[in-house]
This record gives structure tokens, C-alpha cells and sequence, in this order.
């Protein structure tokens, strides 16, 4: 029997394809999205559960990103969560940049497990990952900063502790004064960095308006995923 792999198979209409064999334990059908009708009203498709999440997100070319709730583990031992924006998910892993002096690095760097999660307009779907964050490599991270909007690489020299005391109008004045003189392009702040997490584990759940909601959670067993279904 065959067992999900880090490739990201194709996705194709399964009305079209013969059913594919697997390993009931490892892999399961998931709800995606082959065509523009309502989730739950379509076929389902086998994939890894990497593949199904990026079947969900945006693709990386795409301007617009993700704001996600990035939670980690704070040295006292409480949880803490803020908003960061995706900047990429591919097999590899999920990717978000921040400042290298902020507390969610710091946090990072003494427990790297770390969970993100995606909730669709509408409340129809979310999305949870949880593994393990690293740095990315700086060829990576010079790649990300330049694919930035003006105003995220402006965003990423001035959104400092620092900034964030001084009065607003202070801040205006600072932040019109640094546009004036770096002009359209930044260079790369040396305080940008980034981190790709690795997943573990990760849960889909989507509404259906016929029956409960869904949840189908796969965690890392080896090379392959075990799956496990919730209650939605």
C-alpha cells in the first residue's frame, strides 16, 4: 500500500482518475477545492496533508498574503499570540519575517514549537499548523525582502520598540522623512529576519451547512501522516 510522502502529488479532478489505493491509517480523502462551488459539495481528492494546505493558501506569486495567528511559548511558560502576515508555504514548510529584536523571535529562539492558524472569511474553514520554527537561510531572506511592497520593507526598518513610543504625529513625521530620503527602493535591514516552520501536525476543519463541521487532523508518523477525525 502506498503511504504520503513529502512530494505534493498532483491534483486532479477525481471524477476523471480511477481511486487511488492507500493505507487507510496514513492517508485519508480531504475536502479541497477543484473547482469554484461550495467545499463540501465536491469529490474528495487524496493528498498529503502539505499539498491539501496549499491547495487552500494563496500561491507565493500572489500579492495579497495571509494574516495568520503565530502562537509561542513565552520563557515564563505562558502562551502568546500575535498576527504576522505568510509570506510563503511550500513542501518545505510555512514562512513569516519579523524583526529580529521582537519578542516572538526571542521566544522562538529559547522553544522553537510554534503554531499558526488560518481562519477563512466567513468562518468556513481554518487551517492549524503546528512544528517546529528555524531561521531560513539568508539567500531566502533576501529573496522574501525583495518581493515586499514598498511600504512592508519601510515596515520593517521603522515598526521598532523605539518607533512604537514615540507620539503619532512624531511618527508621521519620521516615517514621510525616511520614504523622502531612501526613495522607491530599501536596502535590507539588518534586524529583518525570517523563520520557516516545519509542520508536525496539521488540521483542517471546514463548516457544512447539511451536517457537523468537519475536522481531520494528520500528525507526522514517520514518513508518512497519521490521521485522526474530530469532532468538528
Amino acid at each position: 500500500m502506498a503511504e504520503a510522502s513529502g512530494a505534493s502529488p498532483e491534483l486532479v479532478d477525481p471524477v476523471l482518475v480511477d481511486p487511488v489505493l492507500v493505507d487507510p491509517v496514513l492517508v485519508d480523502p480531504v475536502l479541497v477545492d477543484p473547482t469554484p462551488v461550495d467545499p463540501v459539495l465536491v469529490d474528495p481528492v487524496l493528498v498529503d496533508p502539505v499539498a491539501l494546505a496549499l491547495t487552500w493558501l494563496p500561491g507565493n506569486d500572489e500579492a495579497e498574503r495571509p494574516q495568520v495567528t503565530l502562537s509561542t511559548l513565552a520563557t515564563d511558560g505562558w502562551p502568546d499570540a500575535r498576527t504576522v502576515l505568510l509570506s510563503s508555504a511550500g513542501p518545505e514548510g510555512f514562512c513569516f519575517h519579523t524583526d529580529a529584536n521582537s519578542r516572538k523571535v526571542a521566544q522562538l529562539l529559547a522553544d522553537p514549537r510554534a503554531v499558526i492558524t488560518v481562519l477563512w472569511p466567513g468562518f468556513t474553514r481554518q487551517l492549524v499548523v503546528a512544528g517546529h520554527a528555524e531561521p531560513v537561510s539568508a539567500a531566502a531572506l533576501t529573496s522574501a525582502y525583495r518581493a515586499r511592497s514598498p511600504y512592508l520593507q519601510q515596515l520593517a526598518w521603522q515598526n521598532t520598540a523605539q518607533f512604537a513610543q514615540l507620539p503619532k504625529d512624531e511618527q508621521r513625521r519620521r516615517w514621510a522623512a525616511f520614504a523622502a530620503e531612501s526613495g522607491e527602493q530599501f536596502d535590507q535591514p539588518s534586524n529583518w529576519t525570517g523563520f520557516v516552520i516545519r509542520p508536525t501536525r496539521l488540521a483542517f476543519w471546514q463548516s457544512n451547512p447539511d451536517t457537523a463541521s468537519e475536522r481531520r487532523e494528520y500528525t507526522r508518523a514517520g514518513d508518512g501522516w497519521a490521521l485522526e477525525r474530530l469532532p468538528g
